[in-house]
């Protein structure tokens, strides 16, 4: 158990230190006095106006995590539902991925819902808006081939040389992990009689029925259109979040709409990455994609990048506090699934 925890905190700590090395990257041989004027000289209106937005997509995520809920007839409110998905960003600040996993635990809790039953839902949830990303990813592509050709070359060139390079090393890495599948293929059927009574066997058994279970609600679901709609409007406001955040600063005002899903788009790369609250990985993708594909000065993209992400996390622990203490203080609710 000990030594489970000192790896967890190793880990945790590598990451953090990869964001840190990233952020120090790309703050490298910036003029720092520029970059603070820009920051100290934004117009903090439109960053307002882009965390009001936020919050309404965040609000229709909230609302389609209820139509998967309901499809497995469990009932929610969306007060409680929101107040635990920002329950869950406040934690993934601190600690990437341990926000999904957190809020359901506390809406399992406070709703009396099947923990399992619920991850399933967040994993649709992340299969569906997997499948969102890579649209927005090929139109991307589509519609500004001329700008992101240089982009792309000179960010996977050196990492497709590298891999051709060490092609060996790569068969060896591929084939280690066909062997031990097989092996362990080979152990399940030698002693699954004996597993099958196994304490954790049936635990894990009984979690991976529910979790399928919470998987299947897409296909369920009676109100699929809504449910379309609800993904819409969440993309719709992560993307005006973006394009509206562009006029806090002039360098980046003349930025257009498609240029709101670019940075969005590969910008959550740097979001979903494992380093905490996606520091220096999220400025570092900012920042290339907006000197690099747009040609906006160094100082005025990091700026950009570092407004947007303290405003989001800002919001992401203000909100998620919030949620957390409503989910505390309304206790004298009555669960909605009592009767189930």
């Amino acid at each position: 158990m000990l030594a489970k925890r000192l790896i967890t905190i190793l880990q945790y700590l590598f990451f953090l230190l990869l964001g840190l090395g990233l952020l120090w990257l790309s703050f490298q041989k910036l003029n720092m006095k520029e970059v603070y004027r820009e920051i100290l000289n934004a117009d903090y209106w439109w960053m307002a106006a882009s965390l009001i937005l936020t919050i309404f997509s965040h609000l229709f995520r909230a609302a389609r995590w209820n139509l998967l809920i309901g499809s497995m007839n469990y009932k929610t409110r969306l007060s409680t539902t929101f107040a635990a998905l920002m329950t869950g960003y406040l934690v993934n600040t601190g600690v990437p991925r341990l926000g999904e996993f957190v809020r359901c635990g506390v809406l399992s809790k406070k709703e009396k819902i099947p923990f399992n039953a619920l991850f399933g839902t967040v994993i649709s949830e992340r299969i569906f808006d997997l499948l969102v990303f890579f649209i927005f990813f090929v139109l991307i592509i589509v519609f500004q081939l001329q700008l992101l050709s240089n982009f792309l070359h000179e960010f996977f060139d050196p990492f497709l040389n590298k891999i051709f390079a060490n092609i060996w090393s790569i068969s060896i890495f591929f084939g280690s992990l066909i062997l031990l599948f097989v092996i362990l293929l080979v152990y399940w059927k030698k002693n699954r009689t004996k597993l099958r009574t196994k304490a954790f066997y049936q635990k894990f058994s009984d979690f991976m029925v529910g979790l399928l279970d919470g998987i299947k609600t897409i296909k369920r679901m009676k109100k699929k259109g809504l449910f379309l709609f609800y993904t819409l409007a969440i993309w719709f406001f992560y993307i005006m979040m973006i394009y509206v955040g562009f006029f806090m600063l002039k360098e980046t005002s003349h930025l257009n709409f498609i240029a709101g899903i670019t940075v969005l788009t590969l910008g959550s790369l740097g979001i979903i990455a494992p380093v905490p609250g996606g520091i220096g990985a999220y400025h570092f993708i900012v920042k290339a994609i907006l000197t690099e594909i747009y040609h906006i000065s160094p100082d005025a993209a990091i700026s950009f990048a570092t407004l947007t992400h303290a405003g989001q996390t800002l919001l992401n622990v203000v909100v998620g506090a919030l949620g957390y203490t409503f989910l505390i203080v309304s206790k004298k609710l009555k669960p909605s699934n009592d009767k189930l």
